[in-house]
């Protein structure tokens, strides 16, 4: 079994997280600057220390770093030497990710995998939006036409529109203005770099759970432009959060996680969230720790995280806060009550007072219950505190085993070619005698949509983010 991880330590107590209890997932909480980022970087090393892989988005691009050994550092010796603890400076093995493929290996989805649920508050859509957009998906389900990238659902939203009269009757009602403002959506979207994330080789969910040497390795995305489109950012962590819960088996009581998930900036994910969509998290966040996966949010504040998921975070590391404001003195309260007493630690107080790197630290015991609260300084880590250099970064991508994988991109036949070809056999058709003309596709589309729901594509296409529609897997 794994020996615990020591996570922070003040004078002789030391606070260590115990591997077995770490899917019970966590929370890192401060104002900017206060030392988060540093607490991530430590957790994150202990975990790939262990042999556990670990998925951590980079938005500041302080993290790659982790890919060097430390040392150097005259902060760090002094923290050492305060704690009493000798240095181990080593680098972790880490894979370089970009969403939007300039600082790692491409990170990419299919349009039919994203689903409609999550490209709907990816697009910003509205209920009766959102509703169309179910629709085209619906129909190109029933047609057999995959969804792979950006311009395969440009053509399909052309094609639902242009044929909405004849689909009414067996789909209900297409509003142009509705494909009119998906069509603007997925334009903005693609502005912004998106339509490099949508397409194929698709990301394999077994490439981020790899061990190099005994340590775990960790998954670095870069995030620090994808940050400048931040629904983007929440979408694409929480796709990749479902695409965990709904590919991994379940492992049941285990000695360690099987991989640990940190979503940094958090706040984005429940920011202007659906009502629905938050229930979807919810669940997922309550149920993948059965799969092995811890997740760890980092925010600022316990309030950026809905109550039904603050519940679910045992393992707590809380750096200061400041009460300028009202609000701010809310947000320390709030702090102060979701962390188990210590009658000889007046926590509220204590959170305004705290130094950067100090924090205060609540991890579950071995019965599951949540620690007593304790004021500590955060262990440094062992690799390096700060980026490495871009020839550095090039160097690590240039060697990775997993270039060859996901470097081009495939745009193999899909619905954007399916309904050209149909299109331009439409014209010679129309030029022959009268008589018996094949049906068209649209006439296919409403006889065979039981069929096509049956079959294997079907199901494909029609699955949902965050649980299939039909409680299909993915093919």
């Amino acid at each position: 079994m794994p020996s615990p991880l020591l996570i922070a330590k003040k004078d002789k107590t030391a606070l260590h997280l115990l591997p077995a209890l770490a899917n019970r997932h966590g929370l890192i909480t401060g104002a900017t600057g206060t030392g988060k980022t540093v607490s991530l970087q430590t957790l994150a090393e202990q975990f790939s220390r262990i042999g556990v892989p670990v998925f951590l988005a980079d938005v500041k691009s302080d993290l790659s770093g982790m890919a060097k050994a430390g040392g150097g550092n005259s902060k760090v010796l002094e923290r050492l030497k305060d704690l009493k603890l000798q240095p181990a400076f080593a680098p972790c093995p880490v894979v370089f990710w970009d969403v939007l493929g300039a600082a790692g290996h491409p990170v990419r989805a299919t349009i039919s995998d994203m689903g409609p649920l999550l490209l709907s508050r990816l697009l910003g859509l509205n209920d009766t939006q959102e509703g169309v957009l179910n629709l085209v998906f619906k129909v190109a389900d029933d047609a057999g036409l995959l969804l792979l990238d950006a311009k395969d659902l440009r053509a399909m939203l052309q094609h639902v529109g242009e044929n909405a009269a004849q689909l009414t009757t067996a789909y209900g009602n297409v509003s142009a203005a509705s494909i009119g403002a998906i069509q603007r959506g997925l334009l903005a979207l693609e502005s912004q770099g998106a339509d490099k994330f949508f397409g194929e080789p698709m990301l394999n969910i077994a490439d981020l759970m790899q061990v190099d040497g005994g340590r775990g390795v960790v998954n670095i995305l870069a995030a620090e432009q994808l940050m400048r489109s931040p629904r983007l950012y929440a979408t694409f962590l929480l796709w990749l959060l479902a695409e965990l819960f709904e590919q991994l088996p379940e492992v049941g009581d285990a000695d360690k996680p099987r991989l640990v998930f940190f979503f940094d900036e958090a706040h984005l994910l429940f920011d202007e969230a659906p009502k629905a969509l938050l229930e979807k998290i919810e669940q997922v966040v309550r149920l993948i720790r059965s799969k092995g996966v811890g997740v760890y949010f980092v925010t600022q504040s316990p309030l950026d995280i809905p109550e039904s998921v603050l519940g679910q975070l045992g393992n707590r590391v809380q750096h200061a806060l400041r009460a300028f404001t009202p609000k701010d003195q809310k947000a320390v309260k709030a702090a102060a009550e979701t962390m188990r007493p210590n009658p000889k630690l007046k926590i509220a107080a204590a959170i305004t007072e705290l130094e950067v790197g100090e924090a205060l630290v609540s991890l579950i015991d071995e019965k599951g219950r949540p620690g007593v609260t304790e004021r500590a300084l955060v262990v440094p880590p062992g690799s390096q505190l700060g980026p490495i250099t871009a020839t550095e970064r090039e160097a690590i991508l240039k060697s990775s085993s997993l270039l060859q994988a996901y470097e081009k991109s495939v745009d193999r036949e899909s619905a954007y070619e399916k309904l050209k070809q149909r299109a331009e056999q439409t014209v010679p058709e129309k030029t022959k005698a009268p008589g018996r003309q094949p049906p068209s596709l649209v006439e296919a589309m409403t006889k065979s949509a039981a069929h096509a729901i049956g079959s294997q594509l079907g199901r494909s296409l029609i699955r949902g983010v965050l649980g299939s529609l039909l409680g299909a897997k993915r093919r």
